[in-house]
Order: structure tokens, then C-alpha cells, then sequence
């Protein structure tokens, strides 16, 4: 086992302040990202920015200082509910050095910083992803403690075409295990008929949250309603593309929440992230789940996203058929995992 963060040695950091990220390291937090990727990331940085400060609760942000000047910053967010999980976690978003003050510790203390917060808030673990071509953040990873997680996290890329199997042998929904509708056993279906065309799928409007709580407790068995709330928000507000969907036979059955990623740890392709997706028990097999994602390949396609992305338990069979019936595989994208340690009272 590596040694944790807070080994890391502080002689080489003793100059080293840290605070929480202010609206005036902006500038400064940019120029680190550029001088990293080789492009600047306004956008990306404003969209966290904005994030942060319309719900500083949902997000975990630190600065590194050094004679004033910002030396590295890490960027972190809460999960409250994300595929099913029940206990609080972070999501290790993105984390910058400038490069010529790297192998200084500052990532560590960086870190470090995150999980005394994590431990603080009762925070059991940050999660977080890379490539796994990334050989360097894997490296400075798997130092700070973080292992191989459990979850699968499966793409596809973007195409309006009819979604593989699904459109021949449409997936029936029963109650799923983990939080997500299970999408699993054949049903029959019309082949000359595209099952988004026998359904009305549109895009999130303002006054679809209560049905979606409605029918994720259906599923679930429990209220999820702050974790949804919170991903309606996002959906409505603050994402650069809205992508979300809701189906209606008559009545709101069914929901994909969906969002446009923002490009953690430098992600360079456009890519589209499914948080969650539910639909009615009582529409299981009517192709509700088959017509949305469906829908949402022609949307994305049509605003040029190149691959859409989610993350699946590995238990959760009947969802991951579901999406390699639509073409998805696994991703070239690893899943990571540090557990904190709590504090005692």
C-alpha cells in the first residue's frame, strides 16, 4: 500500500498556504490548466465557478499559495446519491500543479486537504476517474491511495441510428438493484418502428421534478428527492447544453438525466455523462427506457457531442445488457476510489 497524502513529506511545502479557491484565483487557475493540457479551459473553469457559488454546499474547492501566487488548486464536488449510492462520497473533479513546481508535494497537501474536509463532513470516500493511458496522474493516484473501483464505467459513441438489438428485442424495466431501473428482459417489438417515435420524449421542463421523484421512489423503494433536485437544477441552470429528457404515455413515465461533461482532468473529446435514468414500473417493457436514450443519441448527435458515458455496478446485469444492447462497451476510462477513514468523536 502507498502511503497516504498526509505522509507526504512538508519540508518542501513548509511556504505552502492553504485556503478555500476564491472567485479572484480564476485568472490564475486557468493559466495552471493551460500551461498542463497546452489549451486554455475558460469555459470549464467558469462552469465550475458558477456552480460553486450558486450551491457551495454541493462543492469542495482548494487553493495552494505560495508567496501569494496560487500553486496549484483542487476541485471536488459532493455526491449524494449518483447510481444508487447511499453513503456520502466526494468526486475528485480535476487537480493542477504549475509544472515546473511539481514533485513539491503540493498535489499532496492538496489532497490532504480534501480528505481532512471529507472526515470533517463525514465523507466516506472520493472517487474519481482517469484514462488509463494517463500514466502520470495514475502514478501520482495510486501514491495518494486511491485503488481500482468496483463500478464500470461503459461509452458510446454518439450516432442517431436505431439503438443495436434494442429496437428488435425492446428491454423490459423491472425494479432495479442499486438505485436505477434494471433493464434486462426481452420484449417484443415492432422492427419497422423506432420506439422513441411511439413515445413522447421532449426535454426537462421546470415542472417535471415532482414526477421524477415520484417515480425514482417507485423504483427505489426510498426518497432520493435532494440528490434529484439537485441534478434537476444542474440540468435546468447550469449545464452549457441541457440534454435531459422525460417520456409521457398520457402521464410522465420515465426520466434520463443527462448532462454535457465539463472536461475533468482534461477530457478533450465532447462527451455526455447519464447520471441516472428511470422509468415506471408499470411501463416496464412498453420501450419507455429504449425511446429516451434513443432520443438523446439524436439530440447529442445533433449538437455534435461525440460519445455519451455512464457508470454501472457490476451487479446491476439487467442495466448493463441494456446498454451493450444500445453499443456501449467499456470505457477506456478507469474507475477510482479512495475510503477515508472517520474521525472519532
Amino acid at each position: 500500500m502507498k502511503k497516504a497524502t498526509e505522509n507526504a513529506p512538508r519540508s518542501a511545502t513548509a511556504d505552502l498556504g492553504l485556503r478555500p479557491l476564491a472567485s479572484g484565483d480564476f485568472e490564475d487557475a486557468v493559466a495552471i490548466d493551460a500551461a498542463i493540457l497546452g489549451r486554455r479551459r475558460r469555459a470549464y473553469f467558469e462552469g465550475r465557478l458558477k456552480a460553486a457559488l450558486k450551491a457551495p454546499g454541493d462543492h469542495v474547492q482548494f487553493a495552494a499559495v505560495r508567496q501569494g501566487k496560487l500553486a496549484g488548486y483542487v476541485l471536488a464536488r459532493r455526491m449524494a446519491g449518483e447510481f444508487g449510492r447511499a453513503e456520502p462520497a466526494l468526486r475528485l473533479e480535476t487537480i493542477g500543479v504549475w509544472p515546473e513546481q511539481r514533485s513539491r508535494g503540493i498535489g499532496m497537501r492538496l489532497l490532504g486537504e480534501l480528505e481532512r474536509w471529507g472526515r470533517k463532513h463525514e465523507v466516506r470516500q472520493i472517487r474519481t476517474t482517469s484514462d488509463w493511458r494517463n500514466h502520470a496522474l495514475l502514478g501520482f493516484l495510486d501514491r495518494a491511495g486511491f485503488e481500482l473501483g468496483r463500478n464500470h464505467i461503459i461509452d458510446c459513441a454518439v450516432h442517431p441510428e436505431r439503438l443495436g438489438e434494442l429496437e428488435t428485442a425492446d428491454a423490459a424495466t423491472p425494479r432495479g438493484e442499486g438505485g436505477e431501473v434494471d433493464y434486462g428482459a426481452p420484449a417484443s417489438n415492432d422492427f419497422e418502428t423506432l420506439a422513441r417515435d411511439r413515445s413522447e420524449v421532449r426535454g426537462l421542463a421546470p415542472g417535471d421534478l415532482e414526477d421524477i421523484v415520484a417515480i425514482d421512489r417507485e423504483i427505489t423503494g426510498r426518497s432520493r428527492e435532494s440528490y434529484l433536485t439537485r441534478l434537476f437544477e444542474e440540468a435546468l441552470n447550469d449545464s452549457a447544453i441541457r440534454v435531459s429528457l422525460v417520456a409521457r404515455k398520457g402521464m410522465t413515465v420515465g426520466f434520463i438525466m443527462a448532462k454535457t461533461d465539463f472536461g475533468d482532468f482534461g477530457r478533450t473529446e465532447p462527451t455526455a455523462v447519464i447520471d441516472t435514468i428511470g422509468v415506471h414500473p408499470q411501463f416496464a417493457g412498453s420501450g419507455t427506457g429504449t425511446a429516451m436514450l434513443s432520443q438523446l443519441f439524436v439530440n447529442l448527435h445533433a449538437l455534435h457531442v461525440e460519445r455519451v458515458e455512464t457508470v454501472v455496478a457490476p451487479e446491476n446485469f439487467g442495466l448493463l445488457g441494456f446498454f451493450y444492447k444500445a453499443g456501449f462497451s467499456p470505457s477506456q476510462r478507469l474507475s477510482l476510489v479512495k475510503r477515508l477513514p472517520q474521525e472519532k468523536s
